[in-house]
């Protein structure tokens, strides 16, 4: 958590995506004790959407009835964030589903909405979409975590010129070039997976990662996708790829 912090410090993001699973059990200890934490970033913008851990898993009645309520009473009423501003377009997709033990869906009226969205989009804006679950893997055992649905978004968001689409839920770092078409013309997009931050839920020998992904500093440039790992030895996080 202090490397995390210092990293922050360091490179001062203009916002900070929180890509679902803040908590273990979603109890209202754990969102307050995440909300502290995050409030120690000082970043302009955060987004944050809820992951399946951040639902009730054992208490029956509030998972039924109340699904949301220690999520928004952290971290704000809105399941599904927009930040737009004359670089980045940030648009929040709650993909959680109650009734859904792990499993995240996108319904159609989501991935119109998103397009529509992605389509009023300003020049220079890099548009970003944010998940939970993956819309790509890249392990076969990881197809039974895909987003129902995401064929469909990306089809569509593809050709509404989205350029990123994160993820998070498998604890994986990756990125996935991906292509669709777009007014007869071919539009490259990426899709961008975190890993895990901060939990001690890593997986293989995957460290503790973040992603930080720079605007391009000049029209016409590309944008960097990075990966910085944490270095235990270091009590550091440290770019490597």
């Amino acid at each position: 958590m202090a490397a995390l912090l210092r990293l922050a410090q360091a490179q001062q993001p203009d916002i900070v995506v929180w890509s679902g699973d803040i908590t273990q059990r979603a109890r209202r200890s754990q969102f307050a004790a995440a909300r502290r934490f995050a409030d120690e970033i000082k970043a302009p913008h955060r987004l944050a959407i809820p992951g399946n851990h951040d639902i009730p898993l054992f208490n029956v009645a509030a998972r039924l009835l109340a699904p949301y309520a220690n999520f928004r009473r952290s971290f704000g009423p809105e399941l599904e964030p927009v930040i737009s501003n004359p670089q980045w377009l940030v648009i929040g997709v709650n993909t959680t589903r109650p009734w859904h033990h792990k499993d995240g869906e996108v319904s159609a009226a989501q991935i119109d909405r998103v397009a529509a969205r992605l389509n009023e989009a300003q020049p220079g804006q890099i548009k970003v979409v944010v998940v939970h679950q993956p819309v790509c893997v890249t392990l076969d055992k990881d197809r039974k975590n895909l987003l129902r649905g995401h064929e469909a978004a990306l089809a569509q968001w593809g050709q509404a010129g989205v350029d990123l689409i994160l993820g998070g839920h498998i604890h994986l770092p990756y990125v996935v070039p991906l292509k669709a078409l777009r007014g007869g013309a071919e539009h490259p997009f990426w899709v961008v997976q975190a890993g895990t931050a901060l939990s001690s839920r890593v997986r293989g020998n995957t460290a503790n990662s973040v992603n930080l992904i720079r605007h391009p500093a000049l029209p016409g440039q590309p944008l960097s996708i990075e990966r910085w790992d944490f270095k235990a030895e270091q009590s550091a996080f440290a770019p490597v790829s």
